[in-house]
């Protein structure tokens, strides 16, 4: 078999650029869609309808049923498309003829989501949801699973791949930031629009952005040029199977699963911890992401260099303590005389650190692990390996909706400056740091040392 090249930094951004485009969609769904569909009474206020019933059933709301039942057939699909791809024999590669096919469906049904056919709360709206909620995440797989499978394969050298995992956490921090200037955007359009509009033209406008995005690497980088184009001869379930027999990826995923239902609790509730516990307006949501970026790129560097002469483990328990800080933090807005704004500006700082680290070494720890597993059992698994990884976290996100839109309702209809107004969120927030905390324990028995000297030696040799 003719040798791969090595992947240029070049090629290697021009890949990131499809992680910005999947990014802003995964945003705007992570960020909004909760938002939008069960609006706090400050919003309410503002002129946004009721679009799907508001009530509960055993004390689970119909958006979140809604959402983790979405994040739970992503999940179990994962597994299927990574199999799919793995054993893809097209022309173009095993990853690309995926990439190419999905991303403009994967575009149109984000803004679907938005667009309820009943303007008042019907459960019509709500059916329509869900379908449109299975879609998106059907595409969202058919596009991330074998993009992330290509991870491993342009990034062939320990180097390589911690500046991959670099380049696409920037990507991923500006298409998340994209996503969060959904309300400043819509504000532009809310005259002539209504709030509904507003929205469904800037999510409108932004899902094009995003799929030209994800385009520029399906049609720019040649597969061939650089990744092992084998066919995998496992089928999906036994290539599943074999996958999570790996002790150091099951300690990982654990690990993960824990970590995601934690931000995913964070991430959904932070407009929420801004608008309702801070006292600040929706607009503000982006100048605090602004600045967590900001300080997040600076410590990128930092991140890159010091992983690469400690290890990524040691970085990655202590992003599990600073992240639980942050969410103590979060809980005890508008509990302070610090005011609200400066409030925001401090959790914000403290999160930049540990968003910079997990944004960037999770992603190579299972490049590494699929490479040692690769050379333990000869099967070029790589797809198979991101697909369980997010099989596994994607439960996790499940989880973290039904918990978030359940326990957020706890307190809703305590008037303002009453004592537990506001109680819910909070305690989204405190369930966020035990999980983090219990997320760095279980990382601690991760064997890196034995990972990375099972993939040392042609590590260096490629180096």
């Amino acid at each position: 078999m003719k040798e791969k090249k090595i992947a240029s930094n070049k090629v290697l951004w021009i890949f990131a650029v499809g992680q910005l485009g999947w990014s802003i969609l995964s945003g705007i769904i992570a960020n909004w869609l909760v938002y939008f569909f069960q609006p706090s009474a400050e919003e309410i206020a503002k002129g946004q309808l009721t679009f799907i019933p508001q009530g509960t059933f055993l004390g689970l709301t119909v958006i979140g049923l809604i959402t983790a039942f979405g994040r739970i057939f992503d999940a179990v699909t994962d597994p299927l498309i990574a199999g799919k791809s793995d054993s893809c024999q097209h022309r173009l590669g095993r990853r690309i003829p995926f990439m190419r096919y999905a991303a403009i469906p994967f575009g149109l049904v984000t803004v679907l989501m938005f667009c309820s056919p009943v303007r008042s709360e019907s459960p019509v709206n709500a059916v329509c949801l869900f379908l449109c909620a299975m879609l998106f995440y059907f595409c969202m797989t058919c596009y991330c699973t074998p993009y992330n499978a290509l991870i491993p394969e342009l990034g062939r050298t320990q180097e390589a791949r911690i500046n991959l995992s670099t380049f696409i956490s920037v990507t991923y921090f500006f298409g998340t930031a994209i996503a969060y200037l959904v309300p400043n955007i819509a504000g532009l359009f809310a005259g002539a629009a209504g709030y509904a509009g507003s929205y469904r033209i800037t999510i409108c406008i932004l899902a094009v952005i995003a799929v030209i995005c994800m385009l520029i690497p399906a049609f720019l980088i040649d597969e061939q040029v650089y990744a092992d184009t084998t066919p995998s001869k496992a089928s999906a379930f036994r290539s599943l199977i074999a996958t999570f027999k790996n002790k150091d990826f099951r300690i990982f995923v654990c690990s993960d699963i824990l970590y995601w239902i934690g931000l995913t609790l964070f991430q959904t509730g932070l407009p929420f911890y801004i608008t309702v516990l801070m006292g600040l307006d929706d607009s503000m949501t982006f100048p605090l992401f602004a600045v967590m970026t900001v300080l997040s790129f600076i410590c990128y560097p930092i991140v890159n260099i010091v992983s690469k002469k400690i290890g990524k483990k040691k970085l990655i328990i202590f992003a599990f303590g600073f992240f639980s800080v942050a969410f103590l933090v979060t809980s005890f807005a508008g509990k302070t005389a610090i005011p609200p704004k400066v409030y925001g500006y401090i959790v914000a700082a403290l999160a930049a650190v540990p968003m910079a680290i997990l944004g960037i070494l999770p992603q190579a720890v299972v490049a590494d692990i699929s490479e040692e597993d690769q050379k333990a059992t000869g099967e070029s698994r790589q797809g198979m390996f991101y697909a369980a990884r997010t099989f596994a976290f994607k439960l996790g996100q499940s989880a973290a909706m039904l918990l978030f839109t359940s326990i957020a309702v706890i307190g809703r209809d305590t008037p303002k400056g009453e004592s537990g107004y506001g109680l819910g969120y909070r305690l989204t927030a405190l369930l966020a740091v035990v999980l983090c905390l219990l997320g760095g324990i279980v990382f601690l028995r991760y064997n890196e040392k034995k990972v990375l000297a099972n993939i040392g030696a042609d590590t260096e040799t490629k180096a």
